[in-house]
């Protein structure tokens, strides 16, 4: 297993660390940090403010954005006797052996150690968004998959194993989650995100930001702020949101996710709002995030980003004025590599073209940081917890960053996230299955299962020499060993993309021979239009890609029962299938072990419980949509077009029956800072075990600005045996109803509210409305205000049968 070249630096053998105060750990992060930034001088202090990105291809397009045209040769002998602020994805970046890899990092820690005069290491930071970004590590379901299981205790699990693996091989930091509210789903990067609601999305990503930081990795949120808002779905297009979309849809999982989850760092987007790029930002980055917020963490740059300020968004006369903006804005760290903040800083200091104290207010934030870390210490060694009691050198095959425990998990969480959106039949599960036709490009590929930062679609695509590393069952391999005894036979049928249907004939056969087919359908996930979703993936509409309709058109119509399956980084319109289907069960790239759970769905071993975080479009136009929409935004009578969703929000079938039984009554008043709760039983009725995902949406009928027709504010997820019953109750807040007002600030409105318990978005699936009216005064609130829905589930009593 090749691994990028780590040069070795000077300075070894050389004398010991300066010492003083600062190396005192009996004193406190502030006191430490006090007492060593003056003592650095100006390179010292910038070179704690950059990454460097060893092995990083210069050629070709690379894993981020201009990364051909945007990566300089760098002096590693030069820059590490300064010190060095972060590595940049030492695991990330080519296929590692972990245990080599571990190693590696291990060595070139000491090594920048050595050849600084402080022996300060560098910390090194890793993409974490659907497991680690590495060779060989769990390849867990993408995050709409969170979204989609409504759980975010399983969440926070996934993300503590996650970052107990990154930490025992000597990373730091992780670049995740992603909090950006879906606004338009032909956006590549919608597998990314959690959902199209601010709440499921704070939610999720908080539980998510809990788990690693209690591995010990730094949480990086991102992307701060409206990147997924980027007009035509563009990646890295400008944001045209309004300021009561901001700070009502995009910003609130940011204030979860900071105040609840605790996370330590900040990714600033790509995007423009309104003409300001969010890294030349001061009012978002240092006013909003830091003055306001009360957030003393870091803020990173998104790959390039600083750069991108002279060579993107034209607001930088070059590097060196890219290098004022941000550093005035707020922002700390200059990722992947260095570009404007090292020498170019050092030179326009010194010219007066940049104030010494905005470096030395970015500094103090960094080694903050890194004494909370532990890389200031004196007792601090580079060997990882991985390679402690090992021989060093025989790392290889030593780290399993796959162990069953995490393929467990992994299989647990995509079992919740299969939604089944439709059986009208009752197909589902399948019995008695004889011959069953698997067809599809989805079907029997291995990486249909995987998200674009996933290691083998991100990185591993690109050494087409190396094994994948993990064991990722595909559809068909899983539906063989799921129903041993049926003939179970395959068909491509077409591609994921392009326009051959020379294949369709062929599927068209099997089908026709078959009990049931099982047709797979959905996305292959990439990087900059080397898929049908991903980064730089965008969509023109939401179509299924190639010719997948024309595949499923042909076998709808041999009469054969159809079960649709879709494994896909967002939802594509269906209304033209939905009713001539036998079944449709979605997957968001649910990970190495989304195989075996779908199988089980089909068996009806697993029991469907996933609900939908985005809606699913009838036709592929009609963009951008979602169900947070305002009266004039529903359908009406003075327009021809229909944006009512084929599925909404929310929605998700099971093969077992719930019943929802009135609770104690809620108070038919509350003052304008009072609370009440909401109760609903719900009752398992059917002969499966199962869950029931409750869901309480808020509606206010008359409000000084619209307001959407319904919007969630709190959830529960009820796992159930057949026969059992459980109590909901919501502690509802009235500062859960506050709202951007017409003055622009957040408001709680004295009025009527209602509270609808439902199973969906949709009106049709509420299950009982509770109407509330507010009183008092207006009460003006901020980020301080009640963030979330308190939610207890409790056992309840099951029914004396009836006397006879």
């Amino acid at each position: 297993m090749a691994i990028p070249a780590v040069p070795h630096a000077r300075g070894t053998g050389a004398a010991p660390p300066v010492d003083g105060p600062w190396r005192d750990p009996s004193l406190t992060p502030e006191e430490r940090v006090a007492d060593l930034v003056p003592r650095m001088t100006l390179e010292e202090k910038a070179a704690q403010l950059y990454g460097i990105w060893v092995g990083a291809d210069a050629e070709g397009d690379g894993v981020a954005p201009h990364q051909n045209d945007m990566v300089d040769p760098v002096d590693w002998d030069d820059l590490t006797t300064r010190g060095l602020g972060q590595l940049t994805r030492p695991f990330g970046t080519a296929p590692v052996d972990p245990g080599v890899g571990a190693l590696a990092l291990a060595r070139a820690q000491e090594r920048i150690a050595e050849a600084g005069r402080f022996g300060i290491p560098a910390l090194a930071h890793e993409e974490c968004l659907a497991g680690f970004t590495a060779w060989g590590a769990t390849a867990y379901p993408v995050p709409l998959s969170w979204g989609a299981a409504w759980n975010p205790d399983l969440v926070a699990e996934m993300a503590r194993r996650i970052g107990a693996d990154m930490r025992a091989v000597g990373v730091h930091q992780g670049l995740a989650p992603v909090l950006d509210v879906v606004r338009d789903l032909r956006w590549g990067r919608v597998e990314e995100t959690i959902g199209e609601d601010p709440y499921l999305v704070a939610t999720i990503g908080t539980a998510y930001v809990r788990g690693l930081e209690s591995a010990g990795i730094i949480s990086t949120l991102k992307h701060f702020a409206g990147y997924a808002a980027s007009a035509g779905a563009r990646n890295l297009a400008p944001v045209r949101a309004g300021a009561r979309e901001v700070a009502d849809v995009i910003l609130p999982p940011f204030e979860m996710a900071l105040r609840e989850g605790g996370a330590r760092s900040v990714m600033h987007s790509y995007a423009e709002i309104d003409g300001v790029p969010a890294a030349a930002d001061p009012a978002l980055l240092t006013g909003l995030l830091r003055d306001t917020w009360g957030f003393t963490g870091t803020v990173v740059a998104d790959y390039f980003g600083i750069g991108f300020l002279e060579t993107l968004h034209k607001v930088a006369a070059d590097r060196a004025d890219a290098a004022r903006l941000a550093l005035s804005a707020g922002v700390d760290v200059e990722l992947p590599t260095v570009r404007s903040y090292g020498d170019v800083l050092v030179a326009a200091v010194r010219d007066g073209a940049v104030d010494e104290a905005l470096v030395d207010r970015a500094l103090h934030r960094v080694l903050l940081q890194k004494c909370e870390l532990g890389l200031l210490d004196p007792d601090w060694s580079p060997l990882p917890t991985a390679l402690k009691g090992a021989d060093p050198e025989k790392a290889r095959d030593t780290v399993d960053l796959d162990p069953p425990e995490n393929r467990a998990l992994a299989r647990e969480l995509a079992e919740q996230a299969c939604v089944l959106l439709a059986n009208p039949g009752g197909t589902l599960p399948l019995r008695n299955a004889g011959r069953i036709a698997v067809v599809g490009p989805r079907a029997d590929d291995a990486l249909a299962m995987l998200g674009c930062y996933s290691f083998p679609s991100h990185v591993g695509v690109s050494h087409p020499g190396f094994e994948r590393g993990i064991d990722v069952p595909t559809v068909l391999e899983s539906l063989r060993g799921e129903f041993p005894g049926a003939g179970v036979d395959f068909a491509a049928g077409c591609e994921v993309d392009g326009t051959d249907t020379s294949g369709i004939a062929e599927a068209v056969r099997l089908a026709r021979d078959s009990d049931v087919c099982v047709v797979v359908l959905g996305d292959r996930a990439g990087l900059f239009g080397r898929g049908t979703s991903g980064e730089g993936c965008d969509a023109t509409d939401l179509s299924l890609p190639g010719v997948q309709g024309e595949l499923l058109d042909a076998l709808l119509a041999t009469g054969t029962p159809v079960v649709l399956m879709l494994l896909t980084g967002r939802p594509y319109a269906l209304g033209r299938w939905a009713d001539r289907t036998a079944a449709i069960v979605q997957a968001f790239f649910p990970g190495e072990e989304g195989g075996p759970a779908l199988a089980g769905v089909l068996s009806g071993r697993v029991n469907p419980s996933g609900r939908l975080p985005v809606s699913v479009p009838q036709g592929p136009g009609g963009q951008p949509w979602t169900y947070l929409q305002p009266p004039l935004g529903l359908l009406s009578g003075v327009s021809n077009l229909d944006p009512t969703p084929l599925y909404a929000f929310g929605h998700g079938l099971s093969y077992t029956t719930f019943d929802w039984e009135r609770g104690d009554p809620a108070p038919a008043e509350i003052p304008t800072d009072g609370s009440a709760d909401v109760e609903v039983t719900v009752r398992n009725t059917g002969e499966h075990d199962g869950a029931e995902v409750v869901q309480l949406y808020l509606h206010d009928p008359v409000a000084q600005t619209t307001r959407p027709q319904a919007r969630l504010i709190g959830y529960a997820r009820v796992p159930l045996a057949a026969g059992a019953a459980a109590t909901v109750r919501f502690r509802f807040h009235a500062d859960l109803a506050s709202f951007t007002g017409i003055g622009g600030r957040r408001v709680v409105e004295p009025g009527a509210l209602e509270l609808r318990l439902a199973s969906s978005s949709d009106a049709a699936d509420v299950r009982r409305t509770l109407r509330l009216r507010l009183t008092g005064p207006e009460r003006i609130v901020d980020h301080r205000r009640q963030l979330v829905c308190g939610t207890s589930v409790e056992p309840a009593p099951v029914p004396e049968p009836a006397a006879h």
